[in-house]
Order: C-alpha cells, then sequence, then structure tokens
C-alpha cells in the first residue's frame, strides 16, 4: 500500500475567518484558563509572547483524566488535572515560579501516576532538568532527578538503592506503557574535555522505590545518540554518531548483542536511513530515499532490508511524521504528518469516522491526541491549529459527539485582527525553486506594505509550518509582510535541496533571501524601500550578512544570538561544539577553517562590519554558549565605529534564544518600537 501525498489542501483553503469562536466550545476557550480580555485596537505583545495561559496538555492513558500547565493570574504556573467526564472537576498538583522555573513537559506514567520535568531559568543556573513524578490524588511525590550539576550524590545501578535521586546527567525519555510505575531515563555518558555528552545509555526508574535498572542486557555500540524501543518499552535500535557517520544497530528482544544494519553520513538527511518507529514488536518503520526525497518504508526484519516500496511518500517533501499506536493491540492506528501544514491519515475506522465529524463542527487543522489506549478511550484530546489563532483545546466524547473547551494557549488574541498565513514556492536566480510562507496583515490594503524576511535559525532543520507561528503573527499584526523562505541547505525538502546549501553561507544561501524579498515586491505585497531582514542564530548570521551584501534591498535588520564570525565558532574557548561537530558536521556545512580563510574572510559579518550603515538591532544572551556573547560584542564594537544606529541588548540571565517571560516581552517591546521608527514609514 502507497499513501501519496503532496499539499494538505491548496492554501486558500485552509484561510478559515474566526470573526466569532465556534458555539460548541467558545465559552471555556475563552475563559477557561484566564480572566476575559477586553479587545483592545492591537494586541499586545504580552498577547503574544506572554507565557501560554495553557500548554502540556495530555490525556492520561485511559482517558479518564487530563493534565495540563495553567498560568494563574499572579504569573505563577500551575499543574493541574481534571476529570474528562467532567473537567470543572480537578486539582492543583504543584505550582512552580513562571521567573525562575519553567514546566518543560507533562507525562502519564500510568492512570493514577504522572511524571513532570521542570527547567530552571535563573541566572548562571547550574541545572539542567528536574525531574518529578506524584500521583493524581497528590501523594507520593518523589524527585526523581535533580538537575543540578553541583549535586554530588551518585546513585549506583542496582538492587540495593534506597530511595535516592539521581543527579544532572540523566533525563526522562518516555513511558513503558505497561501499567507499572517505570519510566525510561537515559543517562549521559561523558568525556572528560566537553559538556556534550559523548554517549548514553538506557534504563528503567520505578518512580516509587527510585529502583533503577538495565533496560536490557549485554554490551552496546560506542557512542549512542538516539535510542528506539518496541512498543513493549523494550530498547531495539540505536543509532551512533561517530567522525560523521551515523549508525543504525538492530537487536532481538531478548538478544545481549546488536547487528549493523545500515550506516551512511549523518549529514545526508534526504538520503540517509532513519528509524522512526515499531508497529507490534515486528514491523520497524525507517525514512529512506525515494525519487530525492526521504519516504516512509517499512523495514522487514526477518530479511533485514526495506520493501520495495514505500508506506508513505510525500512529493515536494521529506516525511515528517509521528505514529499513533494503541498500546493495547501494540498497533498503528494513524499517522500525523507535515507536508506544508499538519494533517493525519487514519487507518483505523471508527477514528477517521470521529476526526470527519471534528473537522466538521470545528474550522482549522484538528489534531486528535489519543491516550495510550486509544480505541478503548471514551474521551479524545483534540488540539485545534489555525494559522490565525493559537492552539486551542477540546474534550470530546466519541458515544455523543459532546465537545468541551479547556481553553487557549493565548486567549488574548482576537483571530479577526491576524493576517492569513499561505504557502508558495518561488524561483531562485539560478532556477532552483525555494518553499517560502507568507504571512499578510489582516487589515486590506492599497498597495504594498513594508515587509520583514524573517529568517529561521539553524539552518539545517526545517523552518515551520503553516500554523500558527507567533512571531510572523505579531509582525503582521503590526502591519508587515512576513516572508520566511525555507531556504536551501534547509531539511525537509529533499536532499539536494539540503546538499546545495553546503558551504554555502553567505553565497547562494544568502542570495535566496534577497530573492524572496524580491519576489514579494513582484507579487505586489511589499514595498521595494520598506523591506528589512531579521532572525536568531543562524538567522542572526544572514541578517547581518543581508545588510552588508545587500544594502539596496534591506533597510534595516534585527539579530538575535547570531553568529558574527565563521572562524569564530571554530576557536572559541567559550562554544559548547563538540569535537565531533567542529570535526566533521560543521566543516561539511560551513568550510574549514584550515583552508577557506578567504572564504571565511569573505562571508563573516565581522570582517566587514565597517559595510554595514544601515539601522541594526542587536540582542544577545549573556550565557549563550552555542553562540557565544563574544560573537556580538566584537561585532558591536567594529559596527559602532562607523554606524551610530547600531545598538546593542546584552541580557544578563539568557542563554541561545529566550527563556524568560519578561525577556521575551522586553525584547519583542524594543522590536517593534525599532521597525515603527526606521522601517514602517
Amino acid at each position: 500500500m502507497i499513501i501519496q501525498l503532496s499539499s494538505s489542501c491548496p492554501p486558500p483553503l485552509r484561510r478559515h475567518p474566526l470573526s466569532c469562536v465556534f458555539a460548541l466550545v467558545g465559552a471555556l476557550l475563552a475563559g477557561a484558563t484566564a480572566p476575559a480580555l477586553a479587545a483592545p485596537l492591537l494586541p499586545p505583545v504580552s498577547a503574544f509572547f506572554e507565557t501560554p495561559y495553557l500548554g502540556e496538555v495530555t490525556l492520561s492513558p485511559k482517558g479518564s483524566m487530563v493534565a495540563m500547565a495553567i498560568r494563574r493570574d499572579d504569573g505563577t504556573l500551575a499543574i493541574e488535572v481534571r476529570e474528562t467526564a467532567n473537567p470543572a472537576k480537578g486539582s492543583e498538583l504543584a505550582r512552580v515560579d513562571n521567573v525562575n522555573v519553567g514546566i518543560a513537559d507533562i507525562h502519564w506514567i500510568n492512570e493514577k501516576r504522572l511524571g513532570y520535568t521542570l527547567k530552571n531559568l535563573g541566572k548562571n543556573s547550574s541545572t539542567f532538568l528536574d525531574e518529578f513524578a506524584i500521583d493524581v490524588d497528590g501523594s507520593d511525590r518523589r524527585h526523581l532527578i535533580s538537575g543540578n550539576w553541583n549535586h554530588d550524590q551518585e546513585a549506583p545501578t542496582g538492587t540495593m538503592i534506597g530511595s535516592r535521586m539521581l543527579t544532572a546527567g540523566h533525563m526522562y525519555v518516555g513511558a513503558v506503557h505497561d501499567g507499572s510505575d517505570d519510566i525510561l531515563i537515559v543517562k549521559f555518558l561523558w568525556n572528560n574535555t566537553e559538556i556534550m555528552s559523548e554517549s548514553s545509555r538506557l534504563y528503567r526508574l520505578n518512580t516509587r522505590t527510585q529502583r533503577l535498572t538495565p533496560a536490557f542486557e549485554g554490551s552496546q555500540p560506542a557512542a549512542i545518540k538516539d535510542w528506539m524501543t518496541d512498543n513493549d518499552g523494550v530498547p531495539r535500535v540505536v543509532t551512533s554518531k561517530v567522525q560523521g557517520r551515523c549508525t543504525t544497530y538492530y537487536r532481538k528482544p531478548d538478544d545481549t548483542t546488536w547487528t549493523n544494519i545500515d550506516s551512511g553520513q549523518c549529514l545526508e538527511l534526504g538520503t540517509l536511513f532513519q528509524p522512526r518507529f515499531f508497529d507490534g514488536s515486528d514491523s520497524l518503520y525507517v525514512n529512506a530515499a525515494h525519487n530525492g526525497y526521504a519516504a516512509l518504508y517499512r523495514y522487514n526484519l526477518a530479511a533485514m532490508k526495506l520493501d520495495p516500496e514505500p508506506v508513505v511518500e510525500t512529493p515536494g517533501f521529506d516525511f515528517r511524521g509521528a505514529p499513533i499506536i494503541d498500546f493495547d493491540s501494540k498497533r498503528m492506528l494513524g499517522l500525523y504528518l507535515t507536508t506544508d501544514a499538519n494533517t493525519t491519515v487514519w487507518f483505523n475506522a471508527a477514528l477517521k469516522a470521529d476526526q470527519a465529524k471534528i473537522d466538521a463542527a470545528l474550522p482549522g487543522i484538528n489534531r486528535i491526541i489519543c491516550a495510550a489506549h486509544c480505541l478503548a478511550s471514551p474521551i479524545l484530546l483534540v488540539r485545534r491549529e489555525t494559522d490565525r489563532r493559537p492552539s486551542e483545546y477540546v474534550l470530546y466524547t466519541r458515544a455523543t459527539g459532546k465537545m468541551v473547551g479547556l481553553g487557549s494557549a493565548h486567549p488574548g488574541i482576537l483571530p479577526a485582527q491576524m493576517g492569513e498565513r499561505s504557502f508558495h514556492r518561488y524561483k531562485a536566480r539560478d532556477g532552483r525553486e525555494i518553499p517560502v510562507y507568507v504571512t499578510l496583515p489582516a487589515e486590506k490594503a492599497d498597495g504594498p506594505r513594508p515587509a520583514v524576511v524573517l529568517v529561521h535559525g539553524g539552518p539545517a532543520v526545517r523552518g515551520g509550518s503553516w500554523e500558527w507561528d507567533d512571531e510572523a503573527a505579531f509582525l503582521a499584526s503590526r502591519g508587515y509582510v512576513v516572508i520566511q523562505p525555507e531556504f536551501r541547505g534547509g531539511a525537509g525538502f529533499g536532499s539536494d535541496h539540503l546538499r546545495a546549501g553546503f558551504r554555502q553561507w553567505g553565497a547562494a544561501m544568502q542570495d535566496d533571501l534577497a530573492d524572496a524579498a524580491q519576489w514579494a515586491v513582484k507579487q505586489g505585497w511589499a514595498d521595494p524601500a520598506r523591506i528589512g531582514i531579521m532572525g536568531a542564530s543562524y538567522g542572526g548570521y544572514a541578517t547581518l550578512m543581508g545588510l552588508i551584501k545587500d544594502p539596496q534591498l534591506f533597510r534595516v535588520g534585527v539579530a538575535w544570538a547570531g553568529v558574527t564570525d565563521l572562524g569564530l565558532m571554530f576557536t572559541s574557548s567559550s562554544s559548547d561544539a563538540t569535537r565531533e561537530n567542529l570535526g566533521y558536521s560543521m566543516r561539511t556545512m560551513i568550510g574549514d577553517p584550515d583552508t577557506d580563510a578567504e572564504l571565511f574572510r569573505k562571508y563573516s559579518p565581522l570582517q566587514r562590519a565597517t559595510e554595514l550603515k544601515q539601522p541594526l538591532l542587536l540582542a544577545h544572551g549573556a550565557d549563550d554558549r552555542r553562540v557565544p556573547l563574544e560573537h556580538a560584542t566584537r561585532f558591536y564594537r567594529a559596527v559602532k565605529s562607523n554606524n551610530p544606529k547600531a545598538e546593542l541588548i546584552i541580557y544578563d540571565d539568557e542563554q541561545h534564544g529566550w527563556r524568560k517571560q519578561q525577556t521575551l516581552l522586553d525584547f519583542w517591546k524594543r522590536v517593534e518600537t525599532f521597525l515603527d521608527t526606521n522601517l514602517k514609514h
């Protein structure tokens, strides 16, 4: 069977005007998690970037309860559990300080017990992730993993462990779905020179006794980066990464040794053999190359080879999806997929019928989030997504079709004020077809408007999808056309698209961004005299190079957490780059600092800082280790000598990207003022 998907539907068909909230769930969606808000003339920055009022919503394995993170009026975050049959009835299990601690994840262990992960957001934090477990009645709370690197109590593996926290370097990775109180955790193995782990090992942890046991018996390959378990929680597939090469190993459930089933260059993302999931205990599904794109194949474990034809292919896109597994039958019921937008393909007739009923009632893209016992669950959780409204959550009763809204992530957003988002492809100057998302302001215009090219980070990742994007929505609400190219060198659009960006930082990758702006001008959307460029990380680098390379096109720039010098990426003593990345992947994607000195000079903004004359807003986290602060401070000193319109903001308690609410609000208020002053008119 081959399921062939391209775009989920033509972009115009996905535009759902939401001038009124749908009647069935409107009252609860509008006010379940926050007081009703008066409609402002323009939604404030906080409406987009405050910590969500509702998030991490997850259904219990049998569907009797739903857990969620809720932001209270006092700014604290609470973890609540509610009965799905009566969502008004529930209890608060924990409350955390939203300023210094965030809720990173909530996950069910069994029907009576759940786990949650907290992340310390404080200045110079020596913490990683703290893991807890608690019963739904609030009893037997256990602190399972301490995220504090200074915590010196190490819990040895074995049966003699008492009730003891594990140290930083352990991390929750998944449930076991067997009704027990166990979870799966990974322990990172470290070398003596790097902060980043060089390998890992998988364990089961009992969340009541805190007893730690190996997840399997026997040896394991070196340098394991990824683990895959079957639907019984048994490790079956691992991937190691050594000298730029990714190798996949497989074992039968009771084997003590591993068999090499594939090996290839890690950066060949469009052609690389990538294990995805098990369906039952004997069917392994993988990504593999098909007509220049990654497609989903079944891997025949008996014959140790791929089936001749893919199960799912998505022409124009690499397969990107996740299975929906029923842990009673241990079988796949459907697939979540992303092409230009999210969609769901159901193999189960009953759930396909549920999807049709939900879609008929709720405009948008509705993702049914099944419990572990999906087929038997009387109630389903639905996450509704559109381009003009943040995620909303609804409980759907299968027997009656009744829907009850739980709330919205950002209830202060009014869909009628939000712009429409659409997907296109344009021709770059060398003829390459480049995917792009465009968000237009909601207000009608008499002619072209100011525009911003918003560049994603990575860069070897996919930038986004059609659904809600807070940054694009915010900029469009301020009257800007937002252009988000999926430039060459990014992932998700075929192996050739990815490879075409190797060693093209500042060159063809940069030209794709300029070509996107000029294409938007030709569409009549963008005013050629009022185009800005902005982005974070690689997007920050591209912003600076865009201002330098195309000064006649880009009038202003905003760069945060951005790379400013290619050579410094390889030499900074503050960087968290591993020897593996420095020696292989970075040299493949960016260039070789030993042999490409001229390329690094030509395409490093720091080396050409005096050429940048336009207004520039720079921002950086003081504790950034991915792109250390010296990138920003060196560049600012160099550009400021010839450009009084450059400004640098340093956030003392931030790392690579903004984690804290006050930083997000401060930064985007500055962006709003900066663009209003320098670009809008």
